[in-house]
């Protein structure tokens, strides 16, 4: 099963998220910022990182710098509301897909089912 860590500071758009996610198949682990995040991706597997990029204490972007220097293979998809912010992550996370706020979660489970499309159940390409 894939498992995927969500950072989100927004209470109410956290359980939207993981709620759509879950009932699609996925394993969510959810986080109101990243400074909880990084102690999971630390010490557990995640295959993908999907984080909000304006939060608290430490943003989506440095998470997910920070993230890629302890798991280089954990996929990074960010979800912002904010077009400037949205430019900066690209540049930061070039391989990162980016999901702009407002966006319907039947796109977000769409966007995460493509990053895994082409593995088999065993995560083999």
């Amino acid at each position: 099963m894939v498992r995927i860590l969500l950072a989100e500071d927004d209470g109410s758009m956290r359980t939207y998220l993981a709620r759509a996610l879950e009932r699609s198949g996925y394993a969510v682990t959810a986080v109101d910022r990243g400074t909880a995040a990084l102690p999971l991706i630390e010490s557990e597997t995640f295959d993908l990182l999907l984080t909000d990029i304006v939060m608290p204490e430490m943003d989506g972007i440095e998470l997910a710098q920070k993230a890629a220097a302890i798991a280089p293979d954990m996929r990074v998809m960010f979800i912002t509301g904010f077009a400037a912010v949205a430019l900066k992550a690209g540049k930061a996370a070039p391989s990162a897909k980016i999901l702009s706020k407002p966006f319907h979660l039947r796109d977000l489970v769409a966007e995460v089912d493509r990053l895994f499309q082409t593995e088999d159940q065993h995560g083999r390409l």
